[in-house]
């Protein structure tokens, strides 16, 4: 049997905070290996759609699908980061690894965590408590625990937030390394100029649903920011 040409496949998703509706209808296909940028205000919806695939939230009403089953048996495939780094402070950042390589049942030795931790520019701080990291550190290290299982598909909940120069530029770099690599991405930003560079598809959630949906090929940063901010006003 041929693979399915979308990986990921939502259809009339709806999910109701009692007579709130966060998203409401919501239609989207995604591609293997592409990186879609998600744009909207805030309460637009967009970490809502993202806990919603990564298994953490129940929709209300519509269908999820990726490879053609829901996202609680795709869980192994999927690597989810938000701005909440979920890691323990006073842990030391391979106590950390460790931790969560147990959880997830990996086959990871000490050097190998080591390894990951150097990965994401944090060499020779392994054995030092959490609590004594910067944010832009905290954030490295959640980027090795989330994508520890090395998942195919990777959700990112505003992963900027609280970051320095620094640690945007690190961030930015190993995006764009994942998605050489054939990463499959969905990321929900604020910042325009920097979805833009990044992604390959920029996606704005309105009223809960689908509102604009571009190749970063067919508009300009320009264009997309004049559209994206006419929507943004459109309450």
């Amino acid at each position: 049997m041929s693979e399915p040409t979308e990986l990921i496949e939502i259809r009339g998703l709806a999910k109701y905070f009692g007579r709130f509706a966060a998203l409401r209808d919501l239609r989207l296909s995604v591609r293997k290996g592409q990186f879609i940028a998600l744009f909207g205000r805030n309460g637009a919806g967009k970490t809502t759609l993202l806990r919603i695939l990564a298994g953490l939230s129940r929709a209300s009403a519509g269908t999820v699908s990726v490879h053609g089953c829901g996202p609680g048996a795709a869980r192994g495939e999927i690597g989810y980061l938000s701005h909440n780094t979920a890691i323990y402070l006073d842990l030391t950042a391979l106590e950390n690894l460790r931790f969560y390589a147990r959880l997830l049942d990996l086959p990871a030795d000490d050097a190998e965590l080591e390894d990951r931790i150097a990965l994401v520019g944090l060499a020779g701080r392994s054995h030092e408590p959490v609590r004594n990291f910067s944010r832009g550190m905290q954030q490295r290290l959640g980027i090795a625990r989330a994508f520890l299982h090395d998942p195919a598909i990777l959700l990112l909940d505003e992963p900027f937030t609280g970051l320095d120069q620094a640690g945007t530029e690190f961030l930015q770099n190993y995006l764009r390394g994942a998605h050489a690599g054939g990463r499959t991405c969905l990321m929900a930003i604020h910042d325009a100029p920097v979805g833009y560079a990044l992604a390959d598809r920029l996606v704005v959630i309105n009223r809960g649903g689908v509102a604009l949906d571009l190749a970063r090929g067919a508009v300009t940063l320009e264009d997309f920011q004049e559209r994206y901010k006419a929507l943004a006003e459109d309450r």
